[in-house]
């Protein structure tokens, strides 16, 4: 019964009469549904659709917890602060313990990033428990695709359907306008996101921040890895392409083959489709 601690990892609380609608109307993920065993993900965005937060969002009596990087939190905490006005909102880091566990029954707010497999969070109380190491979680998330700002991608650097956050339930297309709103719907209904993570595996280390290459070309670039298997930021219809023309992919010399990962519902661009950037 895996579970382990999450050191990098921090809560916020946002409270009061007006904290789901004032968190709905910023953030990407739909809030309004949120069932108690549920931590879903979502962003804070720039206005020009990218990334500044993101983070995991679970209800608590009277409001929202926010499972954040935790170098990242008070930062949020003070970019939240701006649109509060007048708001009737509490925002305040909470001192509590942050947690997973996997592939075991317990009672925990599960981490809907995982569809396909079941990845608990654990506050407060309910971390006290797990005693594992950290870094089989972080094996588990690389090889599942799933992201983390601070920890895998630079803030302010990516759109959310570069990480795949319009695979998990944390972009909603269909509520209201929220921060960076336009830029995300015109992506998404365009057609137009080109990068993509992809998950590598090889039969030797992996380095991260290595290039992704195909036929001398660079096509992506390794986000995180874990022994032989990694993330990457690929260009999917540069990777399309290479695919066709069955060029080997390699990352710092070593012959890789990269997969959509199991739980994500994109597929590669027709071949042909690629750009110079």
């Amino acid at each position: 019964m895996p579970s382990a601690p999450l050191q990098d990892r921090a809560t916020l609380s946002v409270t009061g009469p007006d904290a789901i609608p004032f968190l709905d109307n910023l953030v990407t993920a739909k809030l309004d549904d949120l069932a108690a065993d549920e931590a879903r993900p979502a962003a804070l965005l720039t206005p020009q659709g990218k990334i500044q937060f993101d983070f995991l969002v679970s209800p608590i009596p009277g409001g929202l917890r926010l499972d954040v990087a935790a170098g990242a939190r008070d930062a949020l905490a003070r970019r939240l602060a701006l649109y509060k006005l007048r708001a009737k909102v509490e925002i305040a880091p909470l001192d509590e313990a942050v947690a997973t566990a996997w592939d075991e029954a317990r009672e925990g707010v599960r981490d809907m990033r995982f569809p396909d497999r079941s990845v608990l969070r654990l506050y407060g109380p309910a971390a006290s428990g797990a005693h594992g190491d950290a870094g089989d979680f972080r094996a588990l998330r690389i090889a599942a695709g799933v992201a983390e700002a601070e920890a895998d991608f630079p803030a302010a650097d990516v759109f959310p359907h570069d990480v795949l956050l319009d695979q998990n339930g944390g972009v909603s297309f269909r509520k209201g306008c929220y921060v960076g709103q336009e830029v995300v719907s015109r992506m998404q209904h365009r057609g137009t996101a080109r990068r993509r993570i992809m998950v590598l595996r090889a039969e030797r280390h992996i380095t991260p921040g290595a290039n992704v290459e195909a036929g001398g070309k660079t096509i992506g670039t390794v986000l995180s890895s874990a022994d032989t298997v990694a993330m990457a930021m690929m260009r999917i219809d540069r990777l399309a392409d290479a695919l066709t023309a069955d060029l080997p992919l390699t990352a710092d010399g070593a012959p890789v083959e990269a997969e959509v990962p199991a739980w994500a519902g994109y597929s590669l661009p027709q071949p042909g489709t690629a750009e110079e950037a």
